[in-house]
């Protein structure tokens, strides 16, 4: 017996080491607080902490796999005051976290991947849509989550052709982000040989709230179209042009049928299980920036397994190579463009209440993937 006990407290001491010496991986989640925007209705009420309950259930998901793998895994969840200091809260962050999933303005993300201390992170835009920080404005360590403006655009373009609705009404509002999504419709109806047969911005001289029975007809009066094209990312006037046109005509756009990473009508390829455990997580249903902080850190779980890695230019290489592979619950592997860092996915095409398509539609080729018939190709794209 004597030489029995030795050996098992040995075992014991070799079990606890063991456990001990996990590969930990450390990401960090960096947002800042918003104001309240005017709301154009009741029905659907601000969400402050937007992609957070996505990045904490993705933490859950990476670490039981991590029980397998050896590897641990650690968020750092920073919310900055809406008067607060951005800069200075990432650069809080240290050198020993190199994996940053960001929830702030398009205008921060490249300030604050400018900043010394970002050199050698890799960061993870969860939010925004805009074509520049994927194009001119283009960071080679962040990589990008949710789609582009163009490759919304050329989603619901897709559908339109694949429908026959050619002639387009475009309706624009006010806002520096609506001549974004503008632009965007316009490249895609270009490229998928669609018509403008008329476009008008959207003034204040419209009350949509008030008057919309008398303003809209008389807004959309004096010409004929297949589809109404609403770029109104804001909500300022777009959910009242459906059913008070002059002519019966279907809205597209930021309204009516929206080009979405995620939609809480979807529920093919395993998303119903995704969209109830982030229910029964968050008590709400699951919003596109959840999905997105959602992939962030799964794909950072992903990479750092198949790389067996928690270094960070390690997890880069893999994720931006052809092996890298990531579930998205939307019928086709995920993956990275390596020019431009871009995220790969199927865009759904849906209702309020209905997911009517998916992109890219049956029908549209591409040499290498058919998810690179939406937005800016490798030959088209100006990011350097």
């Amino acid at each position: 017996m004597k030489y029995w006990l030795p050996l098992l407290l040995f075992s014991l001491a070799a079990g606890h080491a063991h456990a001990a010496e996990k590969q930990v991986i450390k990401i960090a989640y960096l947002s800042q607080e918003r104001t309240v925007p005017a709301a154009l209705s009741n029905l659907d009420p601000f969400i402050q902490n937007k992609g957070q309950l996505g990045a904490e259930l993705a933490i859950s998901d990476n670490n039981t796999t991590g029980q397998f793998t050896g590897q641990q895994y650690e968020l750092n969840k920073v919310v900055v005051p809406m008067d607060g200091d951005l800069v200075q809260a990432f650069n809080k962050l240290g050198d020993d976290v190199g994996l940053v999933v960001l929830n702030v303005q398009p205008a921060q993300v490249n300030q604050l991947a400018d900043l010394p201390g970002a050199q050698h992170k890799l960061l993870f835009d969860a939010v925004t849509s805009d074509d520049e920080l994927r194009g001119s404005q283009c960071r080679h360590h962040v990589l990008h989550m949710l789609p582009s403006r163009a490759m919304r655009a050329d989603a619901l373009a897709q559908y339109m052709l694949k429908k026959n609705w050619r002639e387009w009404f475009l309706v624009v509002g006010p806002t520096a982000q609506d001549q974004l999504y503008a632009a965007a419709i316009k490249r895609a109806a270009k490229r998928f040989g669609m018509k403008l047969v008329a476009e008008k911005a959207w003034t204040n001289d419209y009350d949509a709230r008030r008057s919309a029975q008398s303003d809209v007809p008389q807004f959309t009066q004096g010409e004929d179209y297949d589809v109404l094209v609403a770029a109104d990312e804001q909500g300022l006037f777009g959910e009242y042009l459906d059913y008070r046109t002059w002519i019966p005509r279907p809205v597209i756009g930021t309204q009516g049928l929206v080009a979405t990473a995620w939609h809480r009508t979807h529920e093919q390829w395993g998303a119903v299980q995704l969209q109830n455990r982030f229910k029964e997580q968050s008590g709400r249903w699951m919003e596109e920036e959840d999905y997105a902080a959602y992939l962030a850190v799964r794909a950072i779980g992903e990479a750092s397994v198949r790389a067996k890695s928690n270094q960070v230019q390690a997890i880069k290489d893999y994720m931006l190579s052809e092996a890298f592979a990531l579930q998205g619950y939307k019928g086709k592997p995920l993956s990275f463009r390596p020019w431009d860092g871009q995220l790969r996915q199927p865009i759904l095409l849906a209702a309020p209440r209905s997911l009517v398509s998916v992109a890219p539609l049956d029908g549209f080729l591409h040499p290498k993937s058919e998810l690179d018939t939406l937005g800016y190709d490798q030959p088209e794209s100006n990011c350097k």
